[in-house]
C-alpha cells in the first residue's frame, strides 16, 4: 500500500507538470496585453490556444525570448480576422518581431502605440487591407532592419523620415497607392536598404538614387509614372545587382556606364520611352 508521502509526491509532480504558472513561462503584463488583442478580434478561432491552460509563451503565434518570460515574437498570418490593428500591441515592450500577414479583412491604419516597441527589428504588415498614409512616427523605430508594408492600400506621399532609420536593410512599399515623388532623402539613407517601391503611382525624377558611392544593391521601381532622362545618369551604384525600371515614362538612352556594373544580374528598362543604341 502506498504511503501518504508517496501519494503526496505523485500529486505534487502531476501539479507541477500541468500548472501553467509553473510548467510554462508567461509574464503577467504580456499575458494581459495578449488577452486584450484576442478580445479586440472578438476571440476569433485563431486565438483558440490563448487560454489559461497553458503559458502564453506556448500560445499559437507567440514566442518568448530564450530563457525569458517576455514575448519577443507575435505573428498572425493567413486568416480571415476582421478588424484593425489593436493599439495594445504597444503593451508588448520586448517585441523584436511583429507580423500581421495575409489578412484581407485587416483594415485601418498603423496605431501610434507601435512607437513603444523600441526593440522591434522586423515589422511585416503585408498582404492586408491597411490604408491611409505611412505615419512618420515609424522613423522612431530605430531598431528596424526590415519594414514590409507591401500589398496594402496605403496612399499619399512616402515620408522622407524613413531614410533616418539607422540599420534598415530592406524597405518594401510595393503594391500600394503611393503618389508624388520618391523623397530626395532616399539618396542618403543611414544604412543601405534594398528598395522595393514598384506598383505604385510615384512620379518625377529618381536619378538622384543612382550614384557610384551608394551602397544599395537592389532597386525595384517598376510600374510607376517616373519620368527622367536616363542618358544623363553618369554613374550607378557600383555594387548594384538588381535594377528594374520597367513600365515607367523614362526617356533618353541607356548610358555606357551600365557596362561598368560587373555584378549586375537584372537590368530591366522595358516599356519606357528610351531610344538610341544599346551599349
Amino acid at each position: 500500500m502506498a504511503t501518504f508521502f508517496q501519494l503526496f509526491s505523485t500529486l505534487l509532480i502531476l501539479f507541477l507538470s500541468t500548472s501553467p504558472s509553473i510548467a510554462g513561462k508567461c509574464n503577467k503584463e504580456d499575458e494581459k496585453a495578449l488577452i486584450s488583442i484576442k478580445s479586440h478580434f472578438n476571440n476569433a478561432y485563431h486565438f483558440a490556444s490563448w487560454t489559461n491552460t497553458s503559458a502564453c509563451c506556448d500560445w499559437y503565434g507567440v514566442k518568448c525570448s530564450l530563457n525569458s518570460d517576455r514575448v519577443s515574437d507575435l505573428y498572425v498570418i493567413q486568416d480571415s480576422l476582421v478588424g484593425t490593428l489593436p493599439s495594445t500591441i504597444g503593451d508588448l515592450p520586448f517585441l523584436t518581431s511583429l507580423r500581421f500577414h495575409k489578412l484581407p479583412n485587416l483594415t485601418g491604419s498603423i496605431p501610434s502605440s507601435i512607437t513603444k516597441l523600441h526593440s522591434l527589428s522586423l515589422l511585416i504588415l503585408s498582404w492586408n487591407s491597411l490604408s491611409g498614409p505611412i505615419p512618420s512616427f515609424l522613423s522612431s523605430l530605430t531598431s528596424l532592419t526590415d519594414l514590409d508594408l507591401s500589398f496594402n492600400h496605403f496612399s499619399g506621399e512616402i515620408p522622407p523620415s524613413l531614410s533616418s532609420l539607422p540599420i534598415l536593410s530592406a524597405l518594401h512599399l510595393d503594391r500600394n497607392n503611393f503618389s508624388g515623388s520618391i523623397p530626395s532623402s532616399f539618396s542618403s539613407f543611414k544604412s543601405s536598404p534594398d528598395l522595393y517601391l514598384f506598383h505604385n503611382n510615384l512620379s518625377g525624377d529618381t536619378s538622384f538614387l543612382f550614384f557610384a558611392s551608394s551602397p544599395v544593391t537592389t532597386i525595384d521601381l517598376n510600374r510607376n509614372k517616373l519620368s527622367f532622362d536616363l542618358s544623363l545618369v553618369s554613374s550607378f551604384p557600383v555594387n548594384i545587382t538588381y535594377l528594374d525600371l520597367n513600365h515607367n515614362k523614362i526617356f533618353g538612352s541607356i548610358p555606357n556606364s551600365i557596362n561598368e556594373l560587373t555584378g549586375l544580374t537584372t537590368f530591366n528598362v522595358s516599356y519606357n520611352r528610351l531610344c538610341g543604341e544599346i551599349p
